[in-house]
């Protein structure tokens, strides 16, 4: 499945919605098929997911990790590091974690003159469960101000949609077709639903909810 992604994944969604734990897990599976992975955080507003937070974990399996200076503190303009306009010089395929809002997508429409020269894939993660985006019609609107402020357009669906230790499989399926209405709603394919790995082992999961893309639990919450 991930094999079919292009050298540039752009991973955005609402807060709370799991980009970074998502990318860090696509992040690990490239490493494991031999691939250069760089990570790049974008997400200058969000005080609690931040891949920059994990880039021990990250730079222990030679992983690159590419963070603003100044992100995350009340400076209002964080400054950009020289590499992170570098990642377009680079061979190594490249994990943005873009911010969350329009606000949040403010340092990826930065780049918008850099990605208009090459191809990659924007995915947009929802989750039928956080506030806000619990409607179709609100996550639809979330991404159209994401795409508004980068300049920049999403191509797929990551449904991401659970109750975290309470999820079950009447949970998935129901976000599942939530997911396939926003995707609808967009014109775009929902490229995979995921599922927290212990999980597929039980009942007809794996089966129910393809194209199912197995997730490991690397970002905690801190409430």
């Amino acid at each position: 499945m991930t094999d079919s992604l292009k050298n540039f994944i752009l991973v955005t969604g609402h807060y709370g919605c799991g980009k970074t734990n998502f990318s860090i897990n696509l992040a690990m599976d490239f490493l494991k098929k031999g691939r250069k992975v760089t990570m790049v955080d974008m997400d200058l507003v969000n005080p609690y997911f931040r891949t920059s937070d994990y880039r021990e974990l990250l730079e222990s399996k030679g992983i690159e990790v590419i963070a603003p200076v100044f992100g995350h503190t009340n400076l209002d303009l964080p400054s950009l590091p020289a590499a992170m306009y570098s990642i377009f010089d680079s061979k190594d395929l490249v994990i943005c974690d873009v911010g969350g809002d329009d606000v949040g997508a403010t340092v990826l429409g930065r780049f918008r003159p850099q990605f208009a020269n090459f191809e990659y894939d924007m995915l947009y993660l929802v989750n039928h469960f956080r506030n806000m985006t619990s409607e179709p019609e609100e996550a639809v609107q979330i991404l159209r101000e994401i795409e508004a402020v980068s300049g920049l357009k999403a191509n797929k669906i990551v449904n991401n949609s659970h109750l975290m230790y309470d999820t079950d499989e009447e949970v998935l399926l129901s976000g599942k077709a939530y997911a396939q209405k926003v995707a609808g709603i967009l014109g775009i394919e929902v490229f995979c639903n995921t599922v927290k790995r212990e999980l597929l082992d039980k009942g007809t999961i794996a089966d129910t909810l393809k194209p199912v893309y197995p997730v490991d639990i690397y970002v905690k919450p801190q409430w």
